[in-house]
């Protein structure tokens, strides 16, 4: 969709309420990105306050992957059982909880309690902020719209940087963590006064509040589309959970559950997390290396304002390919900057060029679309169930990596973890050229229609290579 079509979409009274009504959804991505990256400035100075072993280090960073794990299982069932809206404020306030609880802990377990009640937060979020925009946003833009949830993603990851430099110098890990309550606070209170998805609506058999939403949510055809919702609900009475076993779906799990795993296992978690004490083991202070990671954050939020406005014009699949081929080529780079430490001074440097670059590709292909295809590519009657699978297998790879890392690089070094992920690169562009599919311009229900008719069983082919 080209600028001055979003610009007509939006200029319209039903644009600015979808527009608004997407941004504030979005900020579920603000607190999953903030709980992601203001671990890692705080971890320098916990470990002023507390004795770790390399393991235990790895269990409290990881700790909320292993509460997010737990909130996406449940999360998906609970955003088909009490709504999207619903989710999204019972998130902010188990989010609120989790930060404060980090803020006071007097011991390392009971860290780990609040890093898993984070956790629990950001899994309800990493589901529920996606799949609510998908299913209130019309077809030409959903694509921008429901990448806006990355967008903020890359946001609080920025935000929780910029608050771990303004309490480096006293060395303030409290306040860095506690400060988790304000986004929560400010989601809760944006989404009172929002509506709830108008699909989840007539698929309980609210007919006439799904057609409201849709009304302040359309300039028109909303009848059009209230009609093609209803055949889909009609189509699959009676199914559920059981569809994500039968054969037209296998090609939607295994793309979901692919794309979900790769995501994690290229590192870009690692590299997030542990920046600050990448950066510092070359021979950067600490209060350096944060401000270093700041660099790091404003190249993640710029490359996906440049995602999202490529995603519905080029499609989801080019931005996947250049992205995921990107970042094979820079952690090759990363490998060989740590293999060869004779640079000196410039280590420094050229690790984190190569750390910019290596999240630049990740921020215009991984990073967004693989939530937005997930919100896409599953039928209705069970979005928010398969939803929930591909997002506990993405938490889950997440954990396994951050546990890992440090392990890993203790162990092998850093240049052979760094050409590790570079692998899982390769093999995820490979899978990418052989499996995804391009959905950009399609309707929810027609994506659906083809997948039950096996459009996609050829998915690289289809599920629709336009549609406008």
């Amino acid at each position: 969709m080209s600028t001055a079509q979003l610009r007509r979409v939006l200029d319209g009274d039903g644009g600015r309420f979808i527009y608004l009504s997407a941004a504030l959804a979005a900020l579920n991505g603000l607190l999953f990105g903030f709980d992601t990256g203001i671990i890692s400035g705080a971890f320098l100075y916990i470990q002023d306050t507390f004795t770790m072993s390399p393991l235990v280090e790895g269990i409290v960073v990881s700790g909320a992957m292993a509460g997010a794990a737990f909130g996406a299982a449940v999360g998906g069932r609970l955003a088909d059982r009490i709504g999207r809206r619903r989710l999204i404020l019972l998130g902010a306030g188990v989010f609120f909880v989790g930060s404060l609880t980090m803020a006071v802990a007097p011991s390392v377990p009971v860290l780990v309690a609040g890093r898993l009640i984070d956790g629990v937060a950001i899994g309800f979020a990493s589901i529920v902020g996606p799949l609510y925009i998908s299913e209130i946003s019309p077809p030409k833009i959903r694509g921008a719209l429901t990448s806006l949830n990355q967008l903020m993603v890359t946001v609080g990851i920025l935000v929780s940087y910029f608050v771990n430099y303004a309490f480096a110098d006293a060395g303030a890990w409290r306040w860095m963590l506690g400060a988790g309550m304000v986004p929560a606070v400010v989601l809760a209170i944006g989404m009172v006064k929002m509506p709830e998805s108008p699909r989840w609506l007539l698929e309980n058999g609210r007919v006439d509040e799904a057609r409201a939403v849709l009304a302040r949510t359309r300039e028109e055809g909303v009848e059009e589309e209230l009609a093609e919702i209803r055949s889909t609900v009609e189509k699959q009475s009676g199914t559920g959970l059981r569809d994500l076993l039968q054969p037209w779906m296998r090609p939607a799990l295994i793309v979901g559950l692919g794309l979900a795993v790769f995501q994690q296992i290229t590192g870009i978690n690692a590299v997030i997390y542990y920046a600050p004490t990448i950066l510092e083991s070359t021979g950067f202070g600490s209060v350096t290396s944060i401000l270093a990671t700041v660099g790091i954050g404003v190249i993640n939020v710029v490359m996906t304002v440049v995602a999202i406005a490529l995603i519905d014009r080029v499609g989801r699949r080019v931005l996947l390919l250049v992205g995921v081929g990107g970042m094979v080529v820079t952690l090759g780079i990363l490998g060989v900057v740590f293999y060869l430490p004779g640079f000196g001074g410039a280590l420094g440097w050229i690790a984190t060029g190569s750390l910019m670059l290596f999240v630049a590709f990740f921020a215009i292909g991984l990073g967004p679309v693989f939530w937005l295809l997930i919100s896409e590519i599953y039928p209705l009657a069970t979005r928010g169930s398969a939803m929930g699978l591909v997002t506990v297998a993405n938490w889950g790879a997440n954990l396994a990596v951050s546990l890992a890392f440090p392990v890993l690089t203790a162990s092998v070094g850093q240049p052979s973890t760094f050409w590790l992920f570079g692998l899982c690169s390769l093999v995820a562009l490979v899978f990418t050229y052989r499996l995804v599919p391009e959905t950009k311009g399609r309707s929810l229900e027609a994506i659906e229609a083809d997948l039950r008719s096996n459009v996609s069983s050829t998915p690289a082919a289809a599920v629709g290579d336009s549609g406008e």
